[in-house]
């Protein structure tokens, strides 16, 4: 435990603590019976703290936050959610931790190699974006999914954060940000339904700051790796 407690900063405990407790009350007052949501929303903000450190083990327990937040979008009938999130970001966390442990920073398997994106791929991702966002938007349309333009916006910015995790680039956390904003909406008006929910908008709005940390973090570990090598 000690030794896990120094590999984190004193700014990352801080932040995990805090997350962890917000997630935690809010379980206790709006969601009691909701020990699903409490889980996901745990090992959610869990794995944004080792993915800041670009440690490969951020994308396993994605993998499994990925699953339990499928379930949870279903029970809710978020279609789009449950089929972003087990049809493509589980998908690609998995690729994404075969890329992060494939590409060691010297050999360091808990910190992978940053990634610069080519102009041409700045160029493609669009496309690829637009493409998706087209597909998903008639599937979700289909199976009549609660509040369609923002669930569509969400595949769109879920498409383009698993990209560029995949690619290992620091705009990674800042298009898990932008997602993170239309789930707080889009859980929010949830709630006003059905209070439990809140625990939801709350976990999102920790995964906000530690998104948000998380581009800080890499920026910051782009800088240092490009001077050691």
């Amino acid at each position: 435990m000690k030794k896990l407690l120094s590999y984190f900063s004193k700014t990352e405990q801080v932040l995990w603590c805090t997350s962890a407790a917000l997630i935690v009350l809010s379980f206790l007052l709006f969601g009691r019976n909701d020990l699903l949501t409490l889980c996901a929303s745990l090992i959610g903000v869990t794995s944004l703290l080792f993915n800041a450190k670009g440690n490969p083990v951020g994308q396993l327990l994605m993998v499994i936050f990925s699953l339990l937040y499928g379930v949870i979008s279903w029970q809710r009938a978020y279609y789009g959610e449950m089929f972003t999130y087990l049809g493509m970001t589980m998908p690609m966390a998995l690729f994404a931790l075969i890329s992060w442990l494939r590409n060691p920073f010297r050999g360091n398997r808990s910190e992978v190699t940053v990634n610069r994106l080519a102009r041409w791929e700045w160029l493609v991702l669009p496309v690829l974006t637009a493409a998706v966002t087209a597909v998903f938007y008639f599937i979700l349309a289909y199976f009549h999914t609660a509040y369609l333009p923002l669930s569509t916006f969400s595949v769109t910015t879920s498409f383009l954060a698993v990209y560029l995790t995949f690619r290992r680039s620091p705009w990674f956390a800042l298009a898990y940000a932008a997602n993170d904003v239309v789930l707080i909406a889009l859980w929010a008006l949830a709630a006003a339904q059905q209070r439990s929910f809140l625990c939801v908008v709350v976990c999102f709005a920790a995964f906000l700051a530690g998104d948000l940390y998380g581009f800080i973090s890499w920026r910051r570990m782009a800088r240092r790796q490009a001077e050691l090598r």
